[in-house]
C-alpha cells in the first residue's frame, strides 16, 4: 500500500509573529518552524497504517530550503522517503495554487491513499486537500480520525481495489463511520492518534533515505491566484470574563474542555 502525506511547514506556534514592511505576509527572518499539527496526525495514521497492512509511505511538502528540516523529521518518525516541491513563493499562492503543485507531484506516484492534515495553521482555510482530490479525480472524505483497510494482505506492497473504513468526526459529539473505495484523499484531524517521537536510530537512517526535488516552476501548472491577501494584520488583544455555570464539578470539566478545545494549552 502506497500512502502519499502532504505535509506543511509553519511557524512554530509559540513564536512571535511580526507583519513584514509589504503587510501582506509576517516575517519569516527571525522565526522558528515546525510541522504543521494536523499534518502530525495524518503522519502517523499513515505510519499506522503501513505497520499494520506493509506498503510505504511517502511525504510530500512545498516550500523553500527550509522544509527539507520538517521534512528529515518525517523520515526520522519512518516514512520512506520524500518529494521536496522547491518552491521560493509559496505564501504568494492561494490553496488552489498550491494544490496544483501537490497534484502534479502525485499523479506519477499512483498512491492508494493521499492523507492531509485537516487545516494548517498558519492560514487555516482548510481547503488544499479537498482541491487536491478534486484535481486528482479521486473520492475523498474530511474530519477523519481514523481509518481502517477491508480485506487487506500484509504481505503485498500494492493492495489493488481496496476499501476503507474511515471515522469522521461531526459536530456535539457525533461520528461518522464511511466505507470509501481506493485510490482516496482524507483529510485528518488533530487529534485521533497519540503521535510518536522520532527515534535515535530513525534520525540516523532518515539521513539514507531518498528525498526528491522537483522545481515548481518545471511541473508546468498555473500559479497565478485566484484568492489574493489583500493584507495582513495581527488580532486586537483584549481582555473578558467568562462565568462557568454549574456546579463545582461541571464548571472544572467544562474549564478543561476550554482549556483544551479553545485556549489549546492541554
Amino acid at each position: 500500500m502506497r500512502i502519499i502525506v502532504a505535509i506543511k511547514q509553519v511557524p512554530d506556534r509559540d513564536a512571535q509573529v511580526r507583519i513584514d514592511a509589504a503587510g501582506k505576509w509576517i516575517e519569516e527572518s527571525d522565526l522558528q518552524f515546525a510541522l504543521n499539527e494536523s499534518d502530525a496526525y495524518a503522519l502517523e495514521e499513515a505510519l499506522q497504517l503501513k505497520e499494520k497492512h506493509g506498503g510505504e509511505v511517502v511525504v510530500l511538502s512545498a516550500g523553500p530550503e527550509r522544509v527539507g528540516q520538517t521534512i528529515r523529521e518525517a523520515l526520522a518518525k519512518g516514512a520512506d522517503r520524500a518529494i521536496h516541491v522547491a518552491c521560493g513563493d509559496l505564501g504568494a499562492r492561494d490553496a488552489l495554487g498550491v494544490a496544483r503543485l501537490l497534484a502534479a507531484a502525485i499523479k506519477p506516484e499512483s498512491p492508494d491513499l493521499v492523507l492531509t492534515g485537516l487545516q494548517s495553521e498558519d492560514l487555516g482555510f482548510g481547503q488544499t486537500g479537498v482541491i487536491l482530490a478534486e484535481l486528482l479525480g479521486l473520492p475523498h472524505a474530511t474530519l477523519i480520525l481514523h481509518v481502517d483497510v477491508e480485506g487487506s494482505d500484509s504481505s503485498q506492497a500494492r493492495i489493488p481495489q481496496a476499501r476503507i473504513k474511515v471515522k469522521r468526526e461531526l459536530e456535539e459529539g457525533w461520528f461518522q463511520q464511511i466505507e470509501m473505495p481506493t485510490p482516496a484523499v482524507l483529510t485528518i484531524q488533530s487529534g485521533g492518534n497519540k503521535l510518536r517521537y522520532a527515534t535515535l536510530m530513525g534520525i540516523k537512517r532518515a539521513k539514507t533515505k531518498e528525498v526528491r526535488q522537483l522545481i515548481a516552476a518545471e511541473l508546468g501548472v498555473d500559479a497565478a491566484p485566484v484568492v489574493i491577501l489583500d493584507r495582513l494584520t495581527l488580532p486586537q488583544k483584549q481582555k473578558s470574563t467568562q462565568i462557568l455555570p454549574g456546579t463545582p464539578k461541571e464548571a472544572a470539566a467544562a474549564l478543561v474542555e476550554k482549556l483544551k478545545f479553545e485556549v489549546r494549552v492541554l
